[in-house]
């Protein structure tokens, strides 16, 4: 008998479910996660690594640089490839908005035109205006 491996449509443990379906690198980040507070299941901020989840429960998960909600669809086995791990759970996650997207950088720069001119912005302004700026007549 196999006691350990778990059933399809039985209860886990959410660091381990959140091992395997790779959303933590590790069990251990896995149960830092939980621990912070960074997980709410069903609504609910969750602070127990062994708390049990089941199929249809619905997970927001805090990252680093974005939140995620997924719902449970089965149980892990193992931890396995990608392609296997996203059959664990339905991604809710509303899309990323364009500023979300972009990095600190990106969005630091400006828009052509808008601001303090540069230098050869009012140079050319210079060029235009009639008559020299600094003269004393």
């Amino acid at each position: 008998m196999d006691d350990k491996r778990p059933q399809n449509g039985s209860r886990q443990r959410i660091d381990k479910w959140l091992f395997f379906a790779r959303i933590s690198k590790s069990r251990t980040l896995a149960q830092e996660r939980v621990s912070g507070g960074h997980v709410r299941v069903n609504g609910r901020i969750v602070r127990q690594p062994s708390h049990l989840i089941l199929p249809g429960d619905r997970l927001e998960v805090a990252l680093q640089k974005r939140d995620i909600v997924l719902v449970v669809v089965a149980a892990g086995d193992r931890r396995g490839p990608y392609e296997e791990a996203r059959l664990l759970y339905e991604d809710l996650t509303p899309s990323m908005i364009e500023e979300d997207l972009l990095g600190a950088l990106e969005q630091a720069a400006r828009l052509p035109g808008s601001g303090r001119p540069t230098k050869k912005e009012r140079r050319a302004i210079d060029r235009l205006q009639p008559g020299e700026p600094w003269s004393e007549d």
